[in-house]
Parts: structure tokens; sequence; C-alpha cells
């Protein structure tokens, strides 16, 4: 009889023992993942911030002088924006781009103002010479915008002896 006592009151006592151990077990959990996601924050803000002082410090060449600093960019948009026509599996195909040009320096711009028939004409003759199945993924557009400024800075190295602009940019592009 002192068993059967004894065996009854051995599950009651484990039993919030057992809820004890569950309850330590996810505070432990928690404060887990608590610590893991202070540090991930923390190392976040320390190299986030620690790239902020870098770029708050002006450079210094070799002599002491300032390094100099990076101009803001100009856009210069090309009015009115191209249209060039395909002829596609015996169908007419059209495709309209508008242009931004971006350039660091005004005088630079300038100077390649004056030549901008001949940089229409050969940004013209370049869309015109694409394929219209090329044309219609991203890969394809972002080959002719690198083609378009290559072709752009050429035209401008070869007549005002400087790369004038930095990037050609498709504001707009229609294919149809």
């Amino acid at each position: 009889m002192a068993k059967k006592d004894i065996e009854k009151t051995l599950p009651d006592a484990a039993a919030p023992a057992a809820g004890k151990g569950k309850h330590k077990l996810i505070i432990l959990i928690v404060l887990v993942l608590l610590l893991a996601i202070s540090l991930s924050v923390g190392g976040t803000w320390f190299f986030l911030s620690k790239g902020d002082q870098d770029e708050a410090k002006p450079e210094t060449v070799s002599g002491g002088q300032a390094a100099p600093v990076k101009q803001a960019a100009i856009y210069e948009m090309l009015t009115p924006a191209f249209i060039v026509n395909f002829n596609y599996k015996g169908r007419q195909r059209y495709m309209q781009v508008s242009i931004a040009l971006m350039a660091r320096d005004q005088a630079l711009l300038d100077a390649l103002k004056v030549h901008m028939p001949v940089l229409r004409n050969n940004l013209v003759m370049l869309f015109s010479g694409q394929d219209f199945d090329s044309l219609a993924t991203p890969v394809g557009k972002e080959m002719l915008r690198q083609l378009a400024t290559a072709s752009v800075q050429e035209l401008a190295q070869k007549e005002t002896g400087n790369v004038a602009i930095e990037q050609v940019l498709f504001t707009n592009f229609v294919l149809q």
C-alpha cells in the first residue's frame, strides 16, 4: 500500500518539474534569439557608421592637399526623342527612345552641344542597326545603352578632346 502511495505522489511531483524545464528552455531560446538579433543590429550599425566616418574624412594626397571632390551630376535631355523603324518578319516595327546625357562638367557639356547634329546622327544609325528581338530583353536594352554611351564618348573625345559624357541614360524606351 505504501508503494501505491509513493507511485501516486511521484508523477504529481515530476509534472511540475517537467513544466519548469519547458519554461526554462523557452526562456533560454528567447534569450539566445534576442542576443543574436542585438548582435546583428549592433554589427550592422557599427559597420555602417564606420563607412560614414570614412567618407566624411577628406582624403589627402601626399602633398597634404585634399583630393578633388567628385562634382555633382549634370543631365542634358536630348529632345526630341529618337524614333527608329525596323522591318521585322515582314511587319513594320518602331522604337522610341528618350535619352539623357550625364556629365560632371558644364563647360565640357556645352562644348559637346556644338556637335549635337553629329551626335544625334550617330545615335540614330546605332539604333536603326539593332536587332528587334534583342531589344525586347532587358539585357539587350542595357547593351544598347552601353553602346550608345561608348558612341557618345568616342565622339566627345574626337571633337572636344575630353570624354565629357559619363553615361547615356534611357529615360523612355518603347518598342512597338
